[in-house]
């Protein structure tokens, strides 16, 4: 992890955060000895954002029903 002093950081800042973004992180330390690390935020996906497909012959409406039909079936 790089570090940069607080005055360096200030002065760059945008070169700092691409190379918080290249490395995972980035440490900043102030005069006064405290330092901070800079962290990119991990895009949050949804579970439900999945790839659709496509099958090979095309599902009719009636196909949907009856399925789903036959699944409410199974479980009664």
């Amino acid at each position: 992890m790089k570090s940069y002093t607080f005055s360096e950081a200030r002065q760059n800042f945008a070169a700092i955060l691409e190379q918080a973004r290249n490395d995972g992180a980035v440490r900043i330390q102030r005069r006064d000895g405290q330092s901070f690390v800079l962290l990119p935020e991990q895009k949050h996906l949804s579970p439900l954002d999945i790839p659709g497909i496509t099958p090979e012959q095309p599902i009719s409406l009636d196909d949907i029903l009856t399925s789903i039909q036959e699944g409410r079936r199974h479980y009664e």
